[in-house]
């Protein structure tokens, strides 16, 4: 008898599992479960194509032209699951059906950390998870001269760098003494904020949000902690997520700020794997969540191909990525203390930087230095030595090293 996967979310990690479970054993039925109602999309031109441009996000079926099904992998939409019941393997779904498997795998991604003082559904207030939320605040853009984005990090910066692009008036509120403090570090996050400066986007470090008022006529007015007035026709909130955990845990799956995985991708219930940003693994230090496409992407394989039969282990090193304005912003590895930092002087709009500890690369950042990122992701990962004076050398390529 055939092997019956499950897979629930229709995020990267879930349908790179689905397609991943199917190709490892073609012989099983695999069923992808999304709540939304229709094909699953990349999430990465929300932020960016889709608010500039005229594209929607059907534009950019993960699974590609062909879609899920094109993997024999059978796709519902508008599926919404409300509980696993482990003793019977079944997921219940809120229309009262029972979807049997054998191996199930939760993508249940994360949500929108929400702010006490902006919920969700305040009017002039916008969120960004989905292709609703993005389709929502393009047309809000559209109707707006004056944008406040709360939150100085990757997806605030891409909405304000969008935003600005289509020609409104942006200013961040960032309570942080900088931007993207959680992913770049102190060069590449000054980097950034000067090419926000320099299109004049107005962004206000160490500045808590205190209180929020409505004017007159409509408009929203954020109070910071010592005072100061923000004045806007539309706010966009980008204070990060959290993982969507609710199944799990209801499920009497182990939690920790995201799913306990081990190195496989399999959760405390042996027949249950889980993916993305939803789950907590075995990194370098530790137990750990990433929010970020790539990761995403790998996990969702690893979770697939093991649900269907394999062993295999996760060790991609961490990467993200983010566009904006004529900047392409990477980083990959795991910041660690004690490295070394090596700067990689580039000419023009780009930016090359190395953390090395124990003559390997650690950690690498950039800007507009692609195939440079490329090739520190395989210094990473083979940790190769490397001779810290032709990193900061840009007459050697980096190319060398890895034949070395």
């Amino acid at each position: 008898m055939s092997r019956r996967i499950v897979v629930i979310g229709g995020g990267p990690a879930g349908t790179f599992a689905a397609i991943a479970a199917k190709k490892q054993d073609p012989a099983a039925s695999v069923i992808l479960l999304t709540r939304e109602h229709c094909e699953p999309y990349e999430k990465p031109p929300l932020s960016k194509a889709v608010l500039v441009g005229d594209i929607g996000p059907e534009a950019a079926p993960i699974a590609g032209p062909g879609g899920v099904t094109s993997h024999d992998v059978v796709l519902e939409v508008r599926a919404d699951c409300a509980a696993i019941d482990r003793a019977a393997r079944n997921v219940v779904m809120t229309d009262g059906r029972r979807v049997p498997y054998d191996a199930l795998v939760i993508a249940t991604g994360s949500v929108a950390r929400e702010l006490p003082l902006l919920p969700t559904g305040t009017p002039r207030v916008h969120y960004l998870r989905t292709e609703t939320d993005a389709r929502a605040l393009k047309a809000a853009l559209r109707a707006s001269r004056d944008l406040l984005v709360v939150g100085g990090g990757l997806i605030g910066l891409e909405v304000a760098a969008s935003a600005e692009t289509i020609g409104l008036r942006v200013t961040v509120l960032e309570v942080a003494p900088r931007i993207l403090a959680r992913v770049c570090d102190e060069d590449t996050g000054a980097f950034v904020h000067a090419a926000h400066a320099r299109r004049g986007v107005d962004i206000q470090l160490c500045t808590a949000l205190a209180a929020v008022d409505r004017d007159a006529d409509g408009r929203l007015a954020a109070v910071a902690a010592d005072g100061r007035r923000f004045d806007a026709d539309l706010v966009v909130v980008g204070t990060g997520s959290i993982p969507d955990t609710s199944l799990a845990a209801a499920a009497g799956l182990s939690i920790d700020d995201g799913i306990v995985v081990d190195a496989q991708c399999r959760a405390s219930d042996p027949a249950i794997f889980a993916a993305g940003d939803c789950v907590r693994f075995p990194g370098l230090h530790g137990l750990v969540r990433l929010e970020n496409w790539i990761h995403a992407q790998d996990h969702g394989v690893v979770a697939g191909k093991n649900a269907a039969g394999a062993s295999e282990t996760y060790k991609a090193a961490p990467s993200f990525w983010s566009e904006q304005y004529d900047l392409y912003i990477q980083g990959v590895g795991w910041p660690m203390a004690d490295t070394t930092r090596v700067h990689r002087p580039l000419d023009g709009n780009r930016l090359l930087m190395f953390d090395v500890k124990d003559g390997c690369v650690t950690y690498a950042m950039g800007v507009n230095v692609q195939r440079d990122m490329a090739i520190a992701r395989r210094l990473i990962e083979r940790r190769v030595a490397v001779d810290p004076g032709v990193l900061a050398d840009p007459r050697q390529g980096l190319a060398a090293l890895l034949k070395r």
